[in-house]
């Protein structure tokens, strides 16, 4: 189905669609995403280390800890969007 003519919330349930179908059938979830992973952790490395001078081991800590500040921040995002939103439901209050 072609997506031209689609409203932007049957784009959505689209792409869901294909998303469960395609997990539905996944027999190894972790080697699925084994790549995005490696790949993720590859940029942390990279952003920390942009010469190459570090250790391996030493290149590893210091992405770890930018991945995990990374996901802080987006959790300390998520929790002040939900603090707006349930302040704008109670009328600003």
């Amino acid at each position: 189905m072609p997506a031209k003519g689609l409203t932007p919330s049957e784009r959505t349930l689209r792409a869901q669609l294909a998303a469960n179908t395609g997990w539905a059938f996944t027999q190894d979830r972790t080697a699925r995403t084994a790549p995005a992973r490696r790949a993720a952790f590859a940029k942390f490395e990279q952003a920390v280390d942009p010469d190459g001078v570090l250790s391996s081991d030493e290149r590893a800590k210091r992405a770890d800890n930018l991945r995990r500040a990374h996901l802080q921040q987006m959790a300390l995002k998520s929790a002040k969007a939900r603090r707006l939103r349930a302040q704008a439901s109670r009328g600003g209050r």
